[in-house]
Protein backbone atom coordinates (compact mmCIF):
# COMPACT_ATOMS: atom_id res chain seq x y z
CA UNK A 1 0.00 0.00 0.00
CA UNK A 2 1.76 3.50 -0.90
CA UNK A 3 1.68 5.84 2.18
CA UNK A 4 0.53 10.03 1.03
CA UNK A 5 3.32 12.03 2.76
CA UNK A 6 1.80 15.12 4.51
CA UNK A 7 3.57 18.78 3.69
CA UNK A 8 4.80 18.36 7.27
CA UNK A 9 6.36 14.95 6.25
CA UNK A 10 7.78 16.10 3.13
CA UNK A 11 9.24 19.38 4.96
CA UNK A 12 11.07 16.89 7.75
CA UNK A 13 12.33 14.61 4.77
CA UNK A 14 13.98 17.91 3.19
CA UNK A 15 15.44 19.18 6.41
CA UNK A 16 16.86 15.23 6.92
CA UNK A 17 18.62 15.67 3.73
CA UNK A 18 19.97 19.19 4.33
CA UNK A 19 21.21 17.55 7.60
CA UNK A 20 23.28 15.19 5.41
CA UNK A 21 21.12 11.85 5.38
CA UNK A 22 21.14 10.13 2.29
CA UNK A 23 18.20 9.67 -0.02
CA UNK A 24 18.03 5.68 0.55
CA UNK A 25 17.93 6.17 4.22
CA UNK A 26 15.01 8.75 3.79
CA UNK A 27 12.99 6.13 1.41
CA UNK A 28 14.10 2.50 3.64
CA UNK A 29 12.97 4.25 7.44
CA UNK A 30 10.06 6.07 6.01
CA UNK A 31 8.61 4.47 3.06
CA UNK A 32 8.74 7.90 0.18
CA UNK A 33 9.54 6.91 -3.19
CA UNK A 34 13.17 7.54 -4.17
CA UNK A 35 12.34 8.72 -7.11
CA UNK A 36 9.59 11.44 -6.14
CA UNK A 37 12.21 12.50 -2.91
CA UNK A 38 14.64 13.55 -5.80
CA UNK A 39 12.08 15.84 -7.49
CA UNK A 40 10.93 16.99 -4.17
CA UNK A 41 15.04 17.87 -3.23
CA UNK A 42 15.46 19.48 -6.89
CA UNK A 43 12.23 21.87 -6.21
CA UNK A 44 12.58 22.11 -2.61
CA UNK A 45 16.50 23.68 -3.68
CA UNK A 46 14.77 25.76 -6.54
CA UNK A 47 11.49 27.31 -4.93
CA UNK A 48 12.04 26.30 -1.16
CA UNK A 49 9.26 25.33 1.18
CA UNK A 50 6.16 26.19 -1.32
CA UNK A 51 7.45 23.25 -3.39
CA UNK A 52 6.57 20.72 -1.67
CA UNK A 53 2.57 21.46 -1.71
CA UNK A 54 0.84 18.79 -3.07
CA UNK A 55 -0.31 19.86 -6.80
CA UNK A 56 -3.54 19.22 -8.68
CA UNK A 57 -3.09 16.72 -11.41
CA UNK A 58 -3.06 17.86 -14.93
CA UNK A 59 -4.79 16.74 -18.08
CA UNK A 60 -1.79 16.25 -21.02
CA UNK A 61 -2.99 16.49 -24.18
CA UNK A 62 -0.54 15.47 -27.15
CA UNK A 63 0.99 18.86 -28.09
CA UNK A 64 1.86 18.67 -24.48
CA UNK A 65 3.26 15.73 -24.15
CA UNK A 66 5.30 15.90 -27.83
CA UNK A 67 6.90 19.36 -26.55
CA UNK A 68 8.32 17.41 -23.05
CA UNK A 69 9.08 14.21 -25.03
CA UNK A 70 11.58 16.22 -27.37
CA UNK A 71 12.94 18.62 -24.96
CA UNK A 72 14.17 15.19 -23.05
CA UNK A 73 15.60 13.50 -26.14
CA UNK A 74 17.03 16.69 -27.60
CA UNK A 75 18.63 18.34 -24.89
CA UNK A 76 19.32 15.56 -22.58
CA UNK A 77 17.58 16.28 -19.87
CA UNK A 78 17.40 13.52 -17.20
CA UNK A 79 13.70 12.25 -15.83
CA UNK A 80 13.79 13.94 -12.64
CA UNK A 81 14.49 18.02 -14.03
CA UNK A 82 11.99 17.17 -16.53
CA UNK A 83 9.88 16.16 -13.63
CA UNK A 84 10.45 19.35 -11.84
CA UNK A 85 10.35 21.40 -14.84
CA UNK A 86 6.85 20.40 -16.75
CA UNK A 87 5.38 19.47 -13.23
CA UNK A 88 4.70 15.79 -14.10
CA UNK A 89 5.41 12.67 -12.82
CA UNK A 90 8.72 10.71 -13.61
CA UNK A 91 6.83 7.26 -14.21
CA UNK A 92 4.71 9.71 -16.91
CA UNK A 93 7.61 11.14 -18.38
CA UNK A 94 9.16 7.16 -19.47
CA UNK A 95 5.48 5.89 -20.36
CA UNK A 96 5.42 8.64 -22.92
CA UNK A 97 8.80 8.46 -23.77
CA UNK A 98 8.55 4.54 -24.29
CA UNK A 99 5.84 5.09 -26.07
CA UNK A 100 7.34 8.06 -28.56
CA UNK A 101 9.78 5.61 -28.99
CA UNK A 102 8.54 2.67 -30.01
CA UNK A 103 5.15 4.24 -32.28
CA UNK A 104 6.41 7.65 -32.74
CA UNK A 105 5.33 10.99 -31.78
CA UNK A 106 2.02 10.67 -33.38
CA UNK A 107 0.97 8.07 -30.53
CA UNK A 108 1.63 10.64 -27.89
CA UNK A 109 -1.83 12.29 -29.32
CA UNK A 110 -3.85 8.99 -29.00
CA UNK A 111 -5.95 8.76 -25.89
CA UNK A 112 -6.43 5.27 -24.91
CA UNK A 113 -8.05 4.83 -21.54
CA UNK A 114 -6.02 2.75 -18.71
CA UNK A 115 -7.57 -0.69 -17.53
CA UNK A 116 -9.48 -3.69 -18.71
CA UNK A 117 -12.15 -2.70 -21.35
CA UNK A 118 -15.50 -2.90 -20.24
CA UNK A 119 -17.55 -5.63 -21.32
CA UNK A 120 -21.04 -6.06 -22.67
CA UNK A 121 -22.56 -7.64 -19.79
CA UNK A 122 -25.64 -8.12 -18.59
CA UNK A 123 -29.48 -7.56 -19.33
CA UNK A 124 -30.36 -5.62 -22.61
CA UNK A 125 -32.27 -2.50 -22.10
CA UNK A 126 -35.92 -2.89 -22.54
CA UNK A 127 -37.48 -0.94 -24.96
CA UNK A 128 -41.32 0.48 -24.67
CA UNK A 129 -44.01 -1.13 -26.15
CA UNK A 130 -44.42 1.92 -28.78
CA UNK A 131 -40.67 1.35 -29.64
CA UNK A 132 -41.48 -2.53 -30.17
CA UNK A 133 -41.84 -3.70 -33.95
CA UNK A 134 -45.15 -6.76 -33.98
CA UNK A 135 -42.55 -9.38 -33.83
CA UNK A 136 -40.69 -8.43 -30.93
CA UNK A 137 -44.00 -7.53 -28.93
CA UNK A 138 -44.69 -11.13 -29.84
CA UNK A 139 -41.32 -12.62 -28.56
CA UNK A 140 -42.15 -10.53 -25.42
CA UNK A 141 -45.67 -11.87 -24.53
CA UNK A 142 -44.47 -15.11 -25.56
CA UNK A 143 -41.56 -14.99 -23.04
CA UNK A 144 -43.48 -13.40 -20.02
CA UNK A 145 -46.28 -15.88 -20.58
CA UNK A 146 -43.60 -18.77 -20.56
CA UNK A 147 -42.66 -17.56 -17.47
CA UNK A 148 -45.61 -17.59 -15.76
CA UNK A 149 -46.03 -21.17 -16.79
CA UNK A 150 -42.93 -22.41 -15.10
CA UNK A 151 -44.19 -20.20 -12.29
CA UNK A 152 -47.38 -21.67 -12.11
CA UNK A 153 -45.91 -25.06 -12.06
CA UNK A 154 -43.38 -24.31 -9.49
CA UNK A 155 -46.50 -23.50 -7.26
CA UNK A 156 -48.29 -26.35 -7.83
CA UNK A 157 -45.65 -28.92 -7.20
CA UNK A 158 -44.99 -27.17 -3.49
CA UNK A 159 -48.68 -27.55 -3.05
CA UNK A 160 -49.12 -31.14 -3.85
CA UNK A 161 -45.51 -31.98 -2.12
CA UNK A 162 -47.07 -29.93 0.98
CA UNK A 163 -50.17 -32.12 0.71
CA UNK A 164 -48.39 -35.53 0.56
CA UNK A 165 -46.21 -34.74 3.31
CA UNK A 166 -49.50 -33.71 5.05
CA UNK A 167 -51.27 -36.96 4.31
CA UNK A 168 -48.51 -39.20 5.53
CA UNK A 169 -48.76 -37.33 8.96
CA UNK A 170 -52.47 -38.33 8.99
CA UNK A 171 -53.48 -34.89 8.67
CA UNK A 172 -56.07 -33.35 6.21
CA UNK A 173 -55.07 -30.87 3.81
CA UNK A 174 -56.53 -26.97 3.64
CA UNK A 175 -58.83 -26.59 1.03
CA UNK A 176 -57.13 -22.95 0.90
Amino acid sequence: MRKKHSYEDRLKYMKMLEAGYSVSYIHEHYGIGDGLLKSLWIKYQQEGPSALVKKTYIRANGAFKERIVRDIEENFITLHKASVKYDVSTTRLSAWLRMARENGYTALYEYKKPGRPPKDMGRPKKKKPEEMTELELLRYENERLRAENALLKKVRALVEEREARLRETGRKPSKN
